[in-house]
């Protein structure tokens, strides 16, 4: 009898266990070499870098200042985009007549979020669709304040009115928001890229600052942010640090596990942000005392890039060699 007990349970714990899938290995990920690299933004945070992991690193560098407004070139898109690492800033003034000196004493200034929310942008719903089905302008002016160059020196203001965005090409206007000389702009949307980049210098003029939206994953620029003090008010502020690729790129910030030991499975278990300041700036902070940008110490970050590669990333420094700020380097690795 007892044999027989010992047979029914063997069977039992062979039906049992015919119950579970096996588990799933996860297959073998070799890992890239650790990379090191150090971003050349100057001193006065003048340069935007373009950044690619997988091979290239430093793929387009430009003057924070070439550019005011971005302007939306997915097929659908309608967005306009104020260039923030120059601190811009716009408000909208309603159906008021373009062209003639603005009053903005009741003026309410706004900045594009940081985190690329599009449904929180400064110039926001700028159009009407018309009775036969054209986007055209509500016809409200808007007035910009186009920032501050690296030195501190204000770029001035103007006054933009956009007109319509007609089978891919936007068509706007702008002058001094002092009124004068009117300017026309165009701007023929470019697929490849996730914004074109107009400039509103010496009658204004297309730049393509972006690469081709397929070949990077990360902006190292400064750019507007909200802050809080103390206590808890909020205020804008101009922060230097690193923006993702709004086509298919995501981060998380982990600070639980040694650098070292972060690894492809620990990547693909984690929860991805797609906000554009996913990275942001915090990774660094101002230490008093030293009287200098610190890293944070155990500040890592992992990045699912536009390919779907996984990288783990953290910042080890902030000045060059010859002690002069504005220079973060990094390690990175392909898991």
């Amino acid at each position: 009898m007892r044999i027989l007990e010992i047979v029914e349970c063997m069977i039992l714990a062979l039906m049992v266990s015919g119950c579970f899938k096996e588990d799933q290995p996860v297959p073998k990920h070799p890992r890239g070499d650790v990379r090191s690299d150090t971003i050349e933004m100057s001193q006065t945070y003048k340069y935007q870098v373009y950044y690619e992991l997988d091979s290239v690193g430093s793929l387009m560098t430009n003057d924070k200042k070439a550019s005011d407004l971005g302007f939306e070139c997915s097929p659908e898109g309608w967005h306009i985009l104020l260039n923030t690492a120059d601190f811009m800033v716009a408000s909208d003034l309603g159906e008021v007549p373009f062209g003639v000196p603005q009053d903005t004493s009741l003026a309410r200034w706004r900045f594009d979020r940081s985190d690329g929310n599009l449904d929180s942008t400064a110039v926001g719903t700028w159009y009407v669709v018309d009775e036969r089905g054209d986007t055209v302008s509500n016809r409200h002016v808007y007035a910009i304040n186009r920032g501050m160059d690296d030195q501190g020196k204000s770029l001035g203001y103007v006054q933009v009115i956009f007109d319509s965005l007609k089978r891919g090409t936007y068509y706007f206007r702008f002058a001094l928001l002092s009124g004068g000389v009117e300017h026309r702009g165009t701007v023929i949307k470019d697929v490849s890229v996730n914004y074109l980049w107009f400039s509103l210098d010496n009658g204004g003029s297309v730049q393509t600052l972006e690469p081709d939206k397929s070949t990077w994953d990360i902006l190292f620029t400064q750019y507007t942010t909200m802050l809080f003090t103390d206590l808890g008010e909020p205020y804008p502020y101009l922060v230097t640090g690193v923006l993702l690729n709004r086509t298919h790129t995501a981060a998380a910030l982990d600070t639980l596990n040694n650098f070292d030991s972060l690894s492809y499975q620990i990547a693909q278990q984690v929860t991805y942000s797609e906000n554009l300041d996913a990275i942001g700036y915090n990774w660094k902070y101002y230490n008093f005392e030293a009287g200098n940008y610190t890293v944070r110490m155990g500040v890592s970050y992992l990045i699912r890039n536009r390919l779907g590669n996984y990288y783990k990333l953290r910042f080890v420094g902030f000045y060059n060699n010859l002690g002069q700020k504005g220079f973060p380097a990094i390690e990175y690795q392909r898991l």
